[in-house]
């Protein structure tokens, strides 16, 4: 594995010590990696090159600065599974829901609001009298339980860069009337099981440099190894995503896998060893649905038992039977957030897109979130010519 990221067209690497180092959205320099990566598209035996990103954030800077447009045509970038609201299983919402609904106080992001469980999200449960407040972190929630009374129950989303904060929180004595109802996320796993399905057929991905902050860029050496597919950690950028790209390109045009790191000004080849100290010492994987994409093997983040008085499940009888029962008349059958996750289809695809579904009267869960790709391709377009 290297973590030399792949030269600019200059030969400078982006963030490197140059003077113009910091200069990560300059148009020049992004149509010079642009006329390398058509250089190196012609090398691609198999066209197009498929690669998946797996992170929000990457896709937001990808349709804002309309990056698609400036792709050979013989190069694909699509979005996978990289949006922790979105692929919030319904089952976890209804969770949330009715502790809300039951007098407690839950404390989310305000992504998660708005994201549909079988029959109710969590703004429907405040807009019915419950009592469900918008946190920035794990710490915020806990400060919330200091100042109350009642108990309160952190509805905790998101992948690795969330989870280390959210364990670190509970192992410094939060209050007693604290807990977490744990919907975190591990990526790894998942982008496992979607580099298994046919459809996608996926040649390289561009790894979120943000989690890997926390996990390294080591993580990913077991996908490369397992399904002989180069990785690239990328940061978000338009030049850091443009190298990436063409590194990918680059490593598939000479049939080469590995593990590649793109973002060396933040990522390192071992990652926040003290972070990952506490992720694991109060998470566990468990396999679990991630929603409109599979059943995943260890890729849900789950409270140890020695940590039980901290976990919402195991702190309360979370009844949901009354939200299952009732028909999901608002979750259309033909939403295709599952597909559009796993890569297989783009939001413009959906016949509700825009329509029956947007991000103030959402459908599916990809319209909820800033990282979700249909509300952002509703916000930019998802092939803008910029």
């Amino acid at each position: 594995m290297s973590d030399t990221p792949p030269a600019g067209p200059t030969g400078q690497i982006p963030g490197g010590d140059g003077d113009n180092a910091l200069e990560f959205r300059d148009p020049e320099k992004a149509e010079a990696i642009a006329d390398r990566l058509a250089e190196l598209a012609d090398n691609v035996s198999d066209p197009p090159a498929t690669i998946m990103h797996v992170c929000g954030s990457h896709e937001q800077s990808i349709a804002k600065f309309g990056l698609r447009s400036m792709l050979p045509d013989s190069v694909r970038l699509i979005m996978g599974p990289g949006c922790p609201v979105c692929i919030t299983n319904m089952p976890e919402v209804d969770e949330a829901v009715a502790l809300a609904e039951a007098g407690v106080t839950v404390a989310t992001y305000g992504d998660m609001l708005k994201v549909p469980g079988t029959t109710k999200s969590l703004d429907d449960a405040r807009a019915e009298g419950a009592d469900v407040r918008v946190v920035y972190s794990a710490a915020d929630a806990a400060e919330i339980a200091e100042e109350e009374d009642g108990e309160v129950v952190f509805f905790a989303t998101g992948f690795e860069t969330t989870a280390a904060p959210t364990a670190s929180v509970i192992l410094n004595n939060p209050p007693e009337n604290f807990s977490v109802l744990s919907s975190h996320k591990y990526v790894p796993p998942a982008m496992e099981i979607v580099a298994e399905m046919p459809d996608t057929d996926i040649q390289g991905y561009l790894a979120a440099g943000n989690a890997a902050i926390i996990t390294g860029s080591g993580i990913f050496e077991g996908i490369v190894d397992e399904h002989d597919l180069p990785v690239v950690v990328g940061g978000f950028e338009p030049l850091d995503i443009l190298a990436g790209i063409t590194k990918l390109v680059e490593m598939i045009g000479n049939d080469e896998a590995a593990v590649e790191n793109a973002y060396p000004r933040c990522v390192t080849e071992e990652g926040n060893q003290q972070a990952q100290q506490q992720l694991w010492e109060v998470f566990e994987t468990e396999d679990g649905e991630w929603r409109g994409i599979a059943d995943i093997p260890d890729a849900n983040l789950v409270l140890r038992d020695e940590y039980a008085e901290w976990d919402a499940r195991a702190r309360f009888d979370i009844e949901t039977a009354h939200l299952r029962d009732e028909s999901a008349a608002r979750l259309a059958d033909d939403c295709i957030c599952g597909d559009i996750m796993s890569g297989k289809a783009e939001p413009t695809d959906c016949e509700m897109f825009g329509e029956e579904c947007t991000p103030d009267d959402p459908v599916g869960a990809c319209m909820v979130s800033s990282e979700g790709t249909c509300k952002i391709w509703h916000e930019y377009g998802g092939h803008p010519d910029i």
